[in-house]
């Protein structure tokens, strides 16, 4: 059972995942053994599942986010397997989400730069053939937060 202390450690360990298990029990009202055991089980059950550092794209050469609207035309299994190889092997497409409407996937791209987009088109191509793409070159990320709501559990 998830109380209003559990939504609160998952919220603050959203923020700062590096935070000191002493500063999470304080702000919680915990002892740190307790707290301890609350992001222990919290992991066990699959809420927390990993902790990763969040990189800075433009002092790693990858400040340019292209997003990559995709119509298959094609929806028979082994086809959708191969796109779904394809788009895993390249390190640059960051996000697939499958789609309702008028387009089957949107991709994100995270390059160097935005002629780079054009090696990644080519490298999709190899694997699988499209219908149609659309790419939208992103040019202000207004709002990226990697945290969720913790409301809602």
């Amino acid at each position: 059972m998830i109380d209003y202390r559990d939504k609160h450690i998952l919220s603050l360990l959203q923020a700062n995942a590096e935070m000191p298990l002493a500063d999470i029990a304080e702000r919680v009202a915990l002892s740190v053994s307790a707290c301890s055991r609350r992001v222990a089980r919290l992991r066990e059950e699959g809420y927390i599942k990993g902790t990763i550092a969040l990189l800075d794209r433009k002092k790693i050469n990858l400040p340019t986010t292209i997003f990559l609207l995709v119509k298959t035309g094609l929806h028979a299994k082994d086809y959708l397997e191969k796109f779904h190889a394809a788009v895993s092997a390249i390190p640059e497409i960051v996000e697939v989400h499958r789609l309702t409407g008028n387009f089957d996937y949107i991709l994100k791209l995270a390059l160097p730069n935005v002629e780079y987009y054009d090696i990644i088109y080519k490298q999709i191509l190899k694997h699988v053939a499209f219908y149609d793409m659309s790419a939208y070159i992103s040019m202000e990320t207004v709002k990226l937060s990697p945290s969720l709501p913790t409301n809602y559990i």
